[in-house]
């Protein structure tokens, strides 16, 4: 067992704190006094933590430029608080980890659910669709990139950022959907599911994703397009492939390019009718639920979380019943 899990940190500048750690991020930037710091987000399966080691010699800065995302290192250093989240002082980093020296299940988070079963309840809820264009449209993406789809994670960082995360944010914003149909009885539930399923199919193509569903960095695709931008493009290829019905294929395409709502955040139209307005807020709400989660899951009853980014730098309270 990892004897610090970075869920279990506290700030203590005194306490020496040794062990190995997954890189997500590294980058080596000058700094205000003429010396050169080295800037990490390291993680474990239980969370992430920025970390630094200041003032490095130039011996140190060649040695440190040749840490990338997706290796793991072993790092001594303290953990203190910085502006209300946790940070890890770097002392000394001994280098690469050997494989065999820990377990990968400590290092890499991931969907707390199979992957096998994720995507068979996905298929499952596409092979029950009465409308056969979307019907085979969805499977398309779904049977030709399994092999990726069963480790993709959602995003580089923030919500469903883990292994399967992509599964996993279909999955239950499929549950969520297929409640809402029962409410919102106007909506047509193929058409909601279908939305759901292809919202996202292109991040994998806009994510650099290893096997254990971390993400180095973008494609040259994502940076330049984005998966909305993508998505679109994708499905009117596939339309057209299968002959999928011009009304539909807008309409899936509609979908994919206004669920992000708002320009700033790459939709450059809102959604023009309720499944595609739906589907925004499927999306919204399971990637807050995700976040809250996850800001909680290391909070005693009745304490507060760090500052949340993507939840407007909120801390959030654990209730305690």
């Amino acid at each position: 067992m990892k004897p610090y899990y970075i869920k279990d940190l506290r700030p203590d500048e005194g306490h020496r704190i040794e062990d190995r750690y997954l890189v997500k991020s590294a980058d080596i930037r000058d700094g205000n006094n003429g010396k050169r710091h080295l800037y990490l987000s390291l993680a474990d399966a239980t969370g992430d933590i920025q970390s630094v080691k200041w003032n490095l010699t130039p011996d140190e800065v060649n040695a440190y430029s040749k840490i990338r995302s997706g290796m793991v290192i072993s790092v001594c250093g303290r953990c203190r608080d910085y502006k209300g989240q946790n940070q890890l002082i770097l002392d000394v980093i001994r280098g690469e980890a050997r494989e065999g020296t820990y377990e990968r299940s400590d290092l890499f988070k991931a969907a707390p659910e199979k992957p096998e079963e994720m995507y068979d309840y996905i298929v499952g809820r596409i092979n029950a669709f009465e409308d056969e264009d979307l019907k085979r449209l969805c499977l398309s993406f779904y049977e030709g990139e399994k092999e990726r789809i069963m480790y993709y994670p959602a995003a580089m960082s923030n919500h469903h950022a883990e292994f399967a995360g992509l599964l996993y944010h279909v999955k239950r914003m499929m549950m969520m959907g297929e409640r809402a149909c029962e409410v919102y009885t106007n909506l047509n539930k193929d058409l909601l599911l279908a939305g759901v399923a292809l919202h996202d199919i292109e991040k994998l193509n806009e994510l650099a994703s290893d096997e254990n569903g971390v993400v180095p960095e973008y494609t040259l695709e994502g940076k330049m397009l984005g998966h909305l931008v993508m998505g679109v493009e994708a499905i009117g290829e596939r339309c057209a492939e299968l002959g999928i019905d011009h009304e539909k294929c807008l309409l899936m395409q509609h979908m994919s390019l206004t669920h992000h709502y708002e320009p700033e955040f790459g939709s450059p139209k809102k959604p023009l009718f309720p499944e595609a307005e739906m589907l925004h807020y499927l999306d919204m709400t399971d990637a807050k639920m995700f976040d809250m989660e996850d800001a909680l899951s290391n909070v005693e009853p009745g304490g507060f979380s760090e500052r949340v980014f993507t939840l407007d730098n909120r801390r959030l309270y654990k209730r305690t019943f």
